[in-house]
């Protein structure tokens, strides 16, 4: 085993284990990739009653609370075991006083968790065929656990939570005040009350050859409508280019058909279409946190910082939800100025030139998180290639637009969209703000253009 930090944690996970009236004795532990909340570790025990080994999730430094906090998932995960959801062994939670952050201690279950690879992979075809039902099963069992397990289990109105945390940034967006003034005013009738999971996706799945094996990260769960988690899993970013809405596997009939037939109850199909659109904004919402934390210093990263510049596909898909025409196609922009001052290379040459450096002996050299990093790192200079190349344009059409519609800058435009200032004159509005996200998507992902496969 490494020493430092890994040898460090394994002592604590031992202490853990060892309050439980387990003799474990961790024998390898390993940082997993991704998590932008958590840190995530793989852990290998001999002796004592987990020997098949252990999953540790700690909560990162500068995260944002507001779920019900590990040990209210630990109790919801074992309220939702007892409901039949498929989850794994909650071994041991800790407020943090013995593992140095709040954190939950899991059995380690078989299976994929890879989204890309379940939805395209023929290994996992049987898988896929069952999962959309299974998915909704485990949703409707989750709907029936009493709240009272997790006191820590908090409420609220949505939508109203979204304005919170919107006007909570710096960072003006009229697509998402335009979503959240539709939303506001066709809300759904007669909501039920329920614990809701918050982030049930692909992902946060484990599947097995037979399908659902493990309903993992519990930590958005909170009091709510159920649709909520029905229209998160058809938001388009858990599709993962699969033109089927429900998790890249099914469409909305057959996940509400399911859903009735386990036992949820009859969902109207215009309701999973306005919880469809609120998660679409929450999630553009989230990768703005997430970038926060990484620019506030809390936890510097260059996937934190990678993610805020996603915001722009649920801008694009927030627009496509919301009624009106096709949203436009590319605007053509002059292209960007030759060779300046600083000479040759220019800047998009120096950055190509990294990009090309981790792409090949970066990512062929490294592994695991590492190399996970560095894919993430050579998609950021690839967006700020096309940026320098096509920024100068870009930001011209988009003053323009602005110009156009009597605004200084997008700050003015959302202030007006939020007062109810453009009501008359929407269709106009959501069209330039449109063509402005279509360009910081142009730069950001183009492939988020091209229709779903």
């Amino acid at each position: 085993m490494a020493g430092g930090r890994d040898e460090e944690l394994a002592g604590r996970v031992e202490a853990l284990l060892a309050a439980q009236g387990d003799a474990g004795r961790v024998v390898g532990i390993r940082r997993l990739s991704g998590g932008a909340s958590r840190e995530t570790w793989a852990v290998d025990v001999e002796g004592g009653a987990h020997a098949a080994g252990l999953i540790l999730q700690t909560l990162r430094p500068g995260t944002v609370g507001g779920g019900p906090g590990m040990q209210g998932e630990a109790a919801l995960m074992r309220a939702a075991a007892d409901a039949g959801v498929p989850v794994p062994t909650v071994v041991a939670d800790d407020d943090g006083t013995v593992l140095g952050a709040p954190g939950i201690l899991t059995a380690r279950l078989d299976g994929e968790t890879i989204a890309r690879k379940l939805l395209r992979d023929d290994e996992w075809a049987t898988a896929r065929s069952r999962l959309v039902g299974q998915a909704a099963a485990a949703l409707a069992a989750i709907h029936r656990i009493d709240p009272a397990v997790a006191p820590t289990l908090r409420g609220g109105d949505q939508l109203d939570q979204l304005v919170a945390m919107l006007d909570g940034f710096d960072q003006p967006l009229p697509a998402f005040e335009l979503a959240m003034r539709w939303l506001a005013d066709h809300r759904p009738e007669h909501p039920r009350t329920t614990v809701v999971h918050g982030d049930f996706r692909l992902g946060n799945l484990i599947v097995d050859r037979d399908g659902l094996a493990g309903v993992l990260d519990w930590e958005l769960a909170h009091l709510g409508d159920p649709v909520e988690d029905l229209g998160w899993y058809c938001v388009r970013a858990w599709r993962f280019g699969s033109a089927l809405p429900a998790g890249g596997m099914g469409t909305r009939e057959e996940l509400l058909d399911a859903y009735e037939a386990a036992g949820g109850g009859r969902v109207d199909p215009e309701a999973l279409r306005w919880w469809e659109l609120l998660g679409t904004v929450k999630w553009g919402l989230i990768c703005v946190l997430q970038a926060q934390v990484h620019l506030s210093g809390a936890s510097r990263s260059v996937e934190l910082a990678t993610i805020g510049r996603r915001v722009c596909e649920n801008e694009w898909d927030v627009l496509g939800l919301l009624p009106g025409g096709e949203l436009p196609g590319p605007t053509p922009v002059a292209p960007a100025a030759g060779p300046d001052l600083y000479g040759r290379p220019t800047a998009a040459e120096l950055l190509e030139a990294v990009r090309e450096w981790i792409e090949g002996d970066v990512r062929e050299a490294t592994s695991g998180r590492v190399a996970f990093h560095a894919r993430v790192a050579a998609n950021a200079l690839a967006m700020l290639e096309r940026q320098v190349a096509l920024g100068p344009g870009h930001e011209a059409a988009h003053r323009a637009r602005l110009e156009a519609l009597g605004h200084p800058d997008d700050a003015s435009l959302a202030r007006a969209i939020r007062a109810g200032e453009e009501d008359h004159r929407l269709e106009e509005v959501r069209a330039a703000v449109a063509a402005s996200v279509r360009s910081k998507l142009e730069v950001a992902n183009p492939r988020w253009l091209e229709p779903d496969r």
